[in-house]
């Protein structure tokens, strides 16, 4: 039998960690379950194998202890079925019979320790805290990572204007509460960005943010995503496995198109916000969590209650705070600071037109600013920014012209540019393509008279001579070979 407890022990119900004892025998049980409830673990016990791979399957503990004879199968059989649906959870395998092969096969095998009865306490609690500490470790190295990967790859959240500066205003006031907060804009706006942004400045910033989309997922494979679900409680379900919220407690978690949500989950949902825990799909009992919930939507949901589409009590529990998020078109002032953001962004990960300090050297001239400024941007910030990477993609001179813009920005700005010298004018054209067709036939005359020279042509007309290449690209004017009535013969 092992030795008793330590009268030193403290008693702590703190729970420093779920540890499930497999053994067949009541007194190592019962002596287990007092040394380790004294340290402060929760202990669950299991008299056989078949009940202990059952509790696995409905419950997620920190460390096994697994008797190595037990009645109705050997541990080392147990072991190996474990370690085929879970390879991280500590596994100590326990026996009366050591012997140096044993230990051996068990390490081999998958166990994380091996101990013989009867064991010394002190060694034991202190193996299982030092393999609760590398695991907590592990756990802690991959959410820091998580975190450091989403606080710094994002791009930052800009803009200057006055309906801008209030909503990052309102951000940094309530990001370090608890409350939870609706973000309410147009597709495109930035409302992930938002959360992330809240999330970064809270007390949780330390801990795991997941974005999940309402709408993506079926609801069968929702619920699954973020309640998790035990052992054969569905087809394909041949382990358990953790939810979002439980890899977030302590964390956030943002819906977005929350709108989006079927009335079931809504329920679900509405129980985890309000008790604070859920249950796993095919277990019985709940898991309590702590986990701030961040949701968004392009939706009117109160017109969806209205509508008995969305459920009014979940409306008011997550409406506690509202950040309504501008159309780019409501604040156009931040246009010309977004496309230089952008700029930078995609000339850094293209690896062109930047300068010593990494900015980018690229700049639109007035005609293509003017499109841009003048465009209603129905798809807001996330628009402009695929249009920005285009132009950087395709840009060839740290000028950039109409050219690269794309064709529906053009004929919105009522600019459509000749692709091909045959075409005329159409009937309702615009004076910026009546200008640009004027333009057109002006340099090609004295690219002609030139004997299509573009030096000299920029000289006749007294332009630079890279001004004269970037209009003669933005008009598509063919180049033809240099005129050679007049170059003597040999």
């Amino acid at each position: 039998m092992p030795e008793a407890a330590p009268a030193h022990a403290p008693a702590s119900a703190s729970g420093k960690g779920r540890i499930l004892v497999i053994d067949d025998e009541p007194d190592v049980c019962e002596s287990l379950e007092a040394l380790l409830g004294l340290e402060g673990y929760d202990v669950e016990m299991a008299l056989t194998a078949a009940e202990g791979l059952r509790k696995m399957e409905t419950r997620i503990f920190d460390l096994v202890l697994l008797d190595l004879m037990l009645p109705d199968r050997s541990g080392m059989e147990v072991l190996s079925e474990i370690r085929e649906r879970d390879r991280e959870t500590p596994v100590f395998l326990i026996t009366a019979y050591g012997s140096v092969q044993v230990a051996v096969d068990a390490l081999k095998a998958g166990a994380s320790d091996y101990f013989s009865k009867p064991w010394e306490n002190e060694k034991l609690l202190r193996e299982i805290d030092g393999a609760l500490s590398k695991r907590r470790l592990e756990r802690e190295n991959i959410q820091l990572k998580r975190v450091l990967k989403q606080r710094y790859a994002f791009p930052n959240i800009v803009g200057k204007s006055d309906r801008m500066v209030r909503i990052l205003d309102l951000v940094a006031q309530v990001a370090p509460s608890r409350a939870t907060i609706l973000v309410t804009g147009e597709t495109g706006t930035g409302k992930e960005l938002i959360a992330k942004a809240i999330h970064a400045n809270s007390a949780r910033a330390d801990q795991v943010f997941i974005a999940v989309n309402s709408g993506s997922l079926p609801p069968e494979l929702l619920e699954s995503t973020l309640f998790g679900h035990v052992r054969g409680s569905f087809t394909g379900a041949v382990a358990s496995r953790k939810g979002y919220f439980e890899i977030a407690n302590r964390g956030t978690i943002f819906f977005d198109e929350i709108g989006t949500l079927s009335m079931d989950m809504q329920s679900k949902l509405l129980r985890v916000i309000q008790e604070k825990e859920f249950i796993p799909v095919g277990s019985s009992e709940p898991v309590r969590v702590d986990v701030r919930i961040l949701a968004a939507t392009n939706a009117d949901l109160r017109k969806l209650v209205e509508e008995g589409r969305f459920r009014e009590d979940l409306y008011y529990r997550l409406n506690v705070i509202n950040l309504v998020l501008p159309a780019l078109r409501e604040r156009k002032e931040d246009i010309p600071t977004l496309i230089e953001h952008f700029f930078t962004k995609y000339c850094q990960e293209n690896n062109k037109f930047l300068d010593a300090g990494g900015r980018s050297l690229l700049r639109f001239e007035h005609d293509a600013l003017r499109i841009l400024m003048d465009h209603n941007w129905p798809g807001n910030v996330r628009e402009l920014e695929n249009v920005i990477e285009r132009a950087v993609v395709l840009a060839n001179e740290p000028a950039v012209t109409l050219d690269v813009l794309p064709e529906y920005l053009l004929q919105a700005g009522g600019l459509r540019l000749r692709r091909d010298e045959g075409a005329g004018l159409p009937a309702d054209a615009s004076l910026f393509e009546i200008v640009a067709d004027y333009e057109r036939h002006v340099i090609a005359e004295h690219l002609e008279a030139s004997g299509w020279s573009q030096t000299e042509a920029a000289e006749r007309l007294r332009v630079p001579l890279s001004t004269l290449n970037q209009k003669i690209k933005r008009l598509n004017i063919e180049i033809r070979k240099g005129d050679r009535r007049n170059v003597p013969s040999i």
